[in-house]
């Protein structure tokens, strides 16, 4: 892989420093070191009103080697993270490199609409020296044709074969106006038979009365970011899936699909926050 970047990236002409980015706040979350100040300080103060959100997001991250790894084992390999962040610490490149078996090729590009993650994510792929196989569409996932129709895009992804799209805490930042369900439609229109769909959001739903204001109180403060925060339940969930059935185990709490070893006792306390489930386009 080479050696990582360890500090942030200077900022490219026309980004705003004057916000955290959420991008650059999640990889704070999950230990990265691709993240500014008031990244940091605003990533400290969601500590202080959501003490479990960094291990909420470490589920999500663990959640998502999982689903490239049973992707992989299903034999797609092709993969779409749509509003992916910065590439880092763990991301789908690297659980592909590391599982894909000998001798085979699998691609991956990433979407992510802020400019510092596009920024983060060039600088990344190029040191890490995979950027013939994977890539980096500087589109808003809201925009499922100019996300398809994007020449990266179009060079990595056969969509006559199966693709794994995810979609992994990022739709609790597109709110109801957005109309959530159309945007994943128009992608699940795209995807051939024996493709895969999988989502996780934060919620709130079966998470015990004394830590429901925590969670608002969290989605309260990224409204001072770039990305608001939406807190969502499994019947507005379910939906998003359409006709594709959900692969065992269904929608679950984030912890519980397909997990890999035993939690944690502070992966216990965050279990509650996150609902997971990934379904197929049937043959």
């Amino acid at each position: 892989m080479g050696d990582r970047q360890r500090s942030a990236p200077a900022a490219p002409d026309g980004v705003d420093t004057e916000r955290p980015s959420v991008a650059r706040v999640y990889d704070w979350y999950l230990g990265g070191d691709q993240n500014w100040a008031i990244d940091r300080e605003f990533g400290k103060r969601a500590v202080e009103l959501f003490p479990q959100v960094k291990d909420v997001a470490r589920q999500n991250r663990e959640l998502l080697g999982r689903i490239v790894r049973a992707a992989l084992e299903a034999g797609i390999r092709q993969f779409l993270d749509l509003g992916s962040g910065v590439p880092t610490v763990g991301n789908v490149h690297e659980v592909v490199r590391e599982h894909l078996p000998e001798g085979e090729a699998a691609t991956v590009v990433y979407v992510d609409y802020e400019p510092v993650a596009a920024a983060h994510a060039i600088v990344l792929l190029e040191r890490d020296g995979s950027t013939d196989w994977s890539g980096l569409v500087q589109e808003d996932l809201r925009d499922a044709d100019a996300v398809l129709t994007n020449r990266t895009t179009k060079r990595l992804i056969d969509f006559r074969r199966p693709v794994c799209v995810l979609m992994l805490a990022v739709l609790h930042f597109v709110g109801g106006d957005d109309q959530p369900d159309e945007i994943i439609a128009q992608y699940q229109q795209k995807l051939a038979p024996g493709s895969w769909l999988g989502i996780s959001h934060i919620t709130d739903e079966n998470v015990p009365a004394e830590e429901v204001a925590a969670v608002r109180a969290l989605a309260d403060s990224y409204e001072h970011t770039s990305n608001p925060m939406w807190v969502r339940g499994s019947g507005e969930l379910e939906p998003w899936f359409g006709a594709w059935p959900l692969l065992e185990p269904g929608l679950v709490p984030v912890a519980d699909w397909r997990p890999d070893c035993a939690l944690t006792p502070a992966g216990r306390r965050a279990r509650p926050f996150g609902l997971a489930g990934v379904a197929a386009r049937p043959s």
